[in-house]
């Protein structure tokens, strides 16, 4: 028989309209040339033009009886045998019956309608337009994504809000926090991220594939910064895949805060050493001994700044930003009447 037009659609050979009008709208809404990335364009264009066709021979009674009866190089040359003579063993009802069904071939002539124009007229009979009107003009996808007719005679696609010009409705962005210590956005670092998302074969049926995913995190990055992987999200008939967006969520640090690009730290010290000085160790980000000596009198709510010693800045290399140091002054809680004077003494001349 040659071309299995049944098989191509997939659908029995009892089919009726309604069963074939249903497999070739799954199987259109997945090979439409549009649908399809360049680089399974000329895959695509194939497999929907044969699509089109199934559905064209077995959607028309007179020639799915000729190719039933003799299959498609009967029915594209117009060459098939006549029926049976009168004489034959059969019924007089069976004879009767066949020669009233049998096709004519000098006047029968196969000609196969244009791929676009039967995806016009299918989808577009479900919206504002019905028949072949719907290949000239605007029809409706079952989606709700717009089908347009370009001037170049190509099936275009428009979203839900009949704007977009060629653009086929695409499924809202998916978004998942993506939590990162301080040591990470300081340093920069490449995360792996497992995804599971369901994806369709060309016959319309789903399953569930894994992916591994790198992410890039480049140093100074902050809390809110997007990662964008196109149509990562799961895949539906008629509808691009969802953008998969991880969002950059910053974890609580036990030592420093953030604040822009500078790093605040607060430091509680004695009243002894806001008057008499001190050293301060701090260990950085990056894992440096980062020595501060305090020198001056450090007065209750003082801050000290230490220059380039924040955040990088993820938008000028080479640069960052400033460590703040704040003091909390820890002040006793009793003093003894000789500490007192001992304390009036001392501090009686300066203050």
């Amino acid at each position: 028989m040659g071309v299995d037009y049944y098989n191509i659609l997939k659908v029995n050979r009892n089919a009726s309209e309604d069963d074939l009008k249903k497999a070739y709208k799954r199987l259109a809404m997945i090979w439409h040339p549009d649908k399809n990335p360049a680089s399974k364009r000329s895959e695509a264009e194939a497999k929907f033009k044969r699509i089109s066709e199934a559905y064209d021979v077995l959607s028309d009674p007179a020639k799915r009886q000729i190719y039933d009866l003799y299959g498609e190089e009967a029915l594209k040359s117009g060459q098939f045998p006549p029926p049976p003579p009168s004489s034959s063993s059969s019924s007089a009802s069976s004879r009767s019956h066949f020669r009233q069904h049998h096709p004519n071939s000098s006047s029968f002539r196969f000609n196969p309608r244009d791929a676009d124009d039967i995806f016009a007229e299918i989808f577009g009979s479900e919206g504002a337009t019905s028949g072949r009107s719907a290949s000239r003009g605007r029809g409706y996808s079952r989606d709700g994504g717009a089908f347009f007719r370009t001037s170049n005679g190509a099936a275009d696609f428009a979203g839900n809000n009949g704007g977009g010009g060629g653009c086929q409705r695409k499924a809202n962005a998916v978004e998942n926090l993506l939590p990162c210590s301080l040591e990470e956005l300081y340093k920069g670092v490449m995360k792996k991220m497992k995804i599971s998302r369901i994806v369709h074969d060309s016959f319309g049926r789903s399953r569930t594939v894994e992916e591994i995913l790198t992410i890039e995190i480049k140093p100074g990055w902050k809390k809110g910064t997007k990662i964008t992987f196109p149509e990562k999200g799961n895949q539906e008939p008629g509808v691009i895949p969802a953008d998969l967006i991880f969002v950059v969520d910053e974890k609580p640090h036990a030592l420093y805060k953030r604040d822009g690009n500078d790093l605040v730290v607060n430091q509680e010290i004695t009243l002894l050493e806001a008057l008499t000085g001190k050293t301060l160790d701090l260990i950085t980000l990056d894992g440096r001994n980062l020595t501060i000596p305090l020198n001056d009198i450090i007065k209750p709510g003082a801050e000290k700044v230490v220059q380039n010693e924040g955040m990088p800045m993820s938008k000028e290399p080479g640069r960052k930003g400033n460590l703040r140091i704040k003091f909390d002054v820890r002040y006793p809680s009793r003093l003894t009447a000789e500490q007192k004077a001992d304390l009036r003494r001392v501090l009686g001349g300066v203050l």
